[in-house]
């Protein structure tokens, strides 16, 4: 059985990675109405990855004997002046994220529950993923500037990005 306090904790969580996938999709729907394909692409794999961790965390409560409690998700941002900006905003959120899944970590080990600080883990080190794979891309797109051919061919290399459910092969 989980505690009270992680199981408020997980609900939170499980909104924030429903609010990420939110988020991402809306990124998607600018890009696509820019017509930059590729970075639509790149964005509709990450909502996709966020709904896959909103479900890891919705199945993980579940199987604790926790109750899962669904809250409205916020309207995201739909406009940016520019893909980097967009990134950024990306960037900026991941690392939000990675702040929400560490102060949970930290709550498992106050909460002396063992099982969740090791089934958090897994987000530990996805986040760095997560930060590591934005932060590249707004370095891409600094080298890139105002290059039209330059963004052009990024958004091609975006567009070969597919989506692998990694939530899946941890569980085999």
């Amino acid at each position: 059985m989980i505690s009270e306090k992680l199981e408020n904790a997980i609900n939170d969580q499980i909104n924030a990675e429903l609010y990420s996938a939110y988020l991402y999709q809306a990124m998607a729907a600018y890009f696509e109405a820019k017509s930059l394909e590729g970075f639509a692409n790149w964005m509709d794999v990450q909502a996709q990855e966020e709904m896959t961790h909103a479900r890891k965390f919705y199945d993980y409560l579940n199987e604790r004997g926790g109750r899962v409690l669904l809250d409205s998700i916020e309207a995201p941002k739909a406009e940016w002046e520019t893909p980097i900006e967009a990134f950024k905003d990306a960037y900026e959120h991941e690392q939000k994220v990675t702040k929400m899944i560490n102060d949970l970590v930290d709550l498992a080990i106050e909460e002396n529950d063992h099982a969740t600080n090791s089934f958090l883990q897994w987000f530990v080190d996805e986040q760095v993923e997560e930060e590591a794979s934005a932060e590249e891309i707004i370095d891409k797109l600094e080298m890139i500037g105002d290059s039209g051919h330059g963004l052009y061919m990024y958004d091609s290399k975006l567009a070969e990005r597919v989506f692998v459910d990694e939530t899946a092969e941890d569980e085999e």
